[in-house]
């Protein structure tokens, strides 16, 4: 301030005008980069736990990082929509798991130290994740030496992908002990007596043999029945938390569907004419079809009752080279062409000694190891089934001499069936499979029948560039000329358009019978009630799949308890209802004798037999857990009052009861105690998880 009197006392006021406007420039710029910085963050925030902000960038460096580890696991270099978007769902779960459960771990002091990370890990008892990662596929047990070769290399590897996968199982292995902890807290504080026990088994043993009488609210007239909105506001006020709703949108749309047009189909015949010429003369059929179909060459053979009949006629009467079609199979158009014919078994025995094979090194081992078996047979007279039992690494088959009895054809991957049916008897064929190295030898063949294998060119009909845009062009017209809901509706009918509704929630990641639908559920968030849903180009044409869907958003319900005016109509049917019942009520209370009360109302007397309180469905009568719940309430001879149900009011009277035979009280606590156990454990969480007060934002990135 000191300095700026000074300026003033030297340089006049033009002066300091000019350095306080430089000051205040200073200054907004500063409040704006902070207020820009704010914006950007919350733009990004996709949510909020307990408090916790959780980024984009944040939680996709965590879906990016799962993603590796399941490439890793499952050797795949890519990942398909269904696989990502569930990685991406455990990925919400666990973050949102952690942060809830965070505060409380401290709270209640519960960790995992290293010491107890490293017997979970290399101790007596190792977690079951260490187990499953690291058992060994022929003994089902762990492999320690794998395991202790494994945590060797990622430490002298520590920027390579194994560190990442080793820190994420550990961090895996810490979360779930930490979890289990908690759990198991809860558990000490859970315990189930003796008389809890003893009720609980005589509830579930009690079997009662019952008569009762029903009368359905449905007979009771509409008529006679008078509800105000006074009477309306007070159910709905006293039931609030029965309509409680998730935030969703009602929405309307109709398909335009790309179908193929006659044009289409008419040049694909042109071209499968066009192209028979060829084909007829080329040396390598299989390579043919395979450029040209758009299914590849199937090597299989058939017997003529596997064809179809004008098929497996022209098949069995023609010579190799002989080509039939085109002809029409569902949506395709085809050309067969007599590729061979062999006699081959219905079926074979056989038998075979497996050497596995699980990476490229382990190949030359496995090649010398069935070559050595291949000579110890041969060349120095052992048997076969004994050296299987002793060498086999297929355990199911080794004990049986390698045997694997008759096979069918499909019965085995292809590279063995081939080498099976096309095989000599007695003849050790060695064959490759996925499962590693297999010293075969078929035993027995059964009677064999002419087979033919067929070189198929088969074209779908598919709809061309043409029959697209005119489609679009279609869909366009629709959407341009009905902005508004009336239009929209009023065109459907006059244009006999088929409109379907879907009702979907802001995460939900398709609508059921469409196909990529996410970008429609989105789009529908942020549209207007009563207007067309526009995509984030700006266009009310959604092409999914094969198809273009002009939609329009009807209406739209936040989260929360539902207003009483949505609801009304449903509450107008329980208030009538309860009305319904008292009249019944009334009618029914004080009467014992079953056969004069059935009379009474013209109803007649139903019978159910061995009812128990589990018992939902009733005969005669349908879910009705009231008519249970009474008779396991009554004793011999004992008659209820009306009971109120879902749809009636019965009496109901108990003929005969059957205590059970299940009286082990402590076998009843253990069981118990479990469920117990386990409906706390997901409750706590649901709970807290409720308290953390999740706002979820993904549907603003995904």
């Amino acid at each position: 301030m000191a300095t700026l009197q000074k300026i003033r006392n030297r340089a006049g006021i033009a002066i300091a005008i000019f350095i306080g406007l430089a000051l205040a420039a200073f200054i907004l710029g500063d409040l704006f980069k902070s207020t820009s910085s704010i914006t950007r963050g919350k733009q990004m925030e996709l949510a909020v736990v307990d408090g916790n902000t959780i980024t984009q960038p944040e939680f996709q460096a965590k879906v990016s990082e799962l993603e590796e580890i399941y490439k890793m696991n499952s050797g795949k270099t890519s990942l398909d929509a269904a696989t990502t978007e569930q990685i991406r769902e455990q990925t919400w779960q666990n973050m949102v798991r952690n942060l809830t459960m965070k505060d409380i771990y401290e709270e209640l002091g519960i960790g995992v130290s290293s010491s107890e990370l490293f017997d979970m890990v290399q101790g007596k008892n190792p977690h079951a994740i260490i187990q499953s990662i690291f058992r060994d596929p022929n003994t089902g047990t762990l492999n320690r030496g794998a395991l202790i070769q494994f945590l060797k290399y990622q430490q002298s590897n520590s920027t390579g992908k194994e560190r990442s996968y080793w820190l994420f199982i550990e961090n895996q292995i810490i979360e779930e002990r930490s979890f289990s902890k908690y759990n198991n807290l809860l558990a000490k504080g859970i315990y189930v007596t003796g008389d809890e026990a003893k009720s609980d088994l005589k509830g579930r043993n009690h079997q009662a043999n019952i008569q009762f009488v029903a009368k359905l609210l449905s007979s009771v007239s509409d008529s006679t029945v008078k509800v105000s909105d006074e009477e309306l506001k007070t159910w709905y006020e006293k039931n609030k938390e029965n309509y409680k709703q998730e935030n969703n949108r009602n929405i309307e749309y109709v398909s335009f569907p790309v179908i193929a047009s006659k044009t289409d189909e008419d040049k694909l015949i042109k071209w499968t004419n066009d192209i028979k010429a060829e084909f007829a003369t080329v040396e390598d059929p299989a390579a043919f079809v395979n450029i040209n179909s758009d299914v590849p060459f199937d090597p299989s053979f058939f017997k003529k009752d596997d064809l179809s009949p004008e098929l497996g006629a022209f098949a069995f009467a023609g010579k190799v080279g002989d080509i039939y079609g085109p002809y029409k199979d569902g949506k395709s158009w085809k050309l067969a062409k007599i590729q061979r014919f062999e006699e081959l078994p219905d079926s074979v025995e056989a038998r075979h000694i497996l050497i596995r094979v699980n990476s490229q090194p382990e190949l030359a081992k496995a090649t010398a190891t069935i070559d050595s078996l291949k000579n110890l047979i041969l060349v120095k007279g052992q048997k076969f089934e004994d050296v299987a039992r002793t060498k086999s690494e297929d355990t199911g088959s080794a004990n049986n001499g390698g045997s694997l009895g008759w096979m069918r054809r499909g019965m085995m991957v292809k590279p063995f069936e081939d080498a099976a049916f096309f095989g000599k008897v007695n003849e050790l064929q060695v064959v490759k499979t996925q499962f590693g190295l297999h010293l075969l030898q078929v035993t027995n063949r059964g009677k064999t029948s002419p087979n033919v294998q067929l070189a198929v060119i088969n074209r779908v009909v598919e709809p061309s560039s043409q029959t697209y845009q005119a489609t679009y062009t279609t869909a366009s017209k629709f959407a341009s000329e009905n902005q508004d809901l009336k239009k929209f509706n009023d065109a459907i009918v006059a244009q006999g358009l088929n409109k379907r509704m879907a009702n979907i929630r802001e995460n939900d990641k398709d609508i059921p019978g469409l196909d990529n639908s996410r970008l429609l559920i989105r789009a529908a968030y942020k549209a207007n009630t009563g207007s067309l849903i526009l995509s984030t180009e700006g266009t009310p044409i959604f092409e999914l799949g094969s198809q273009f869907i002009v939609a329009t958003m009807t209406g739209e319900q936040e989260k929360g308890i539902a207003s009483f005016a949505s609801v009304k109509p449903r509450i107008v049917l329980e208030v009538k209802k309860e009305k319904k019942a008292q009249q019944l009520i009334e009618k029914m209370s004080g009467k014992t004798d079953l056969n004069q009360l059935a009379s009474d109302l013209k109803v007649s007397v139903g019978e159910a037999q061995n009812i128990t309180f589990e018992s939902y469905s009733i005969p005669g009568v349908g879910f009705e857990p009231a008519i249970a719940g009474a008779a396991t309430a009554l004793e011999a001879n004992q008659v209820s009052k009306p009971v109120v149900g879902t749809s009636g009011v019965y009496v109901v009277k108990v003929t005969s009861v059957n205590p059970g035979t299940d009286q082990d009280v402590t076998a009843n606590k253990q069981k118990l105690a479990a469920s117990n156990n386990y409906r706390t454990n997901m409750l706590a969480f649901e709970a807290l998880r409720e308290n953390a007060k999740v706002i979820d934002k993904r549907s603003k990135f995904y």
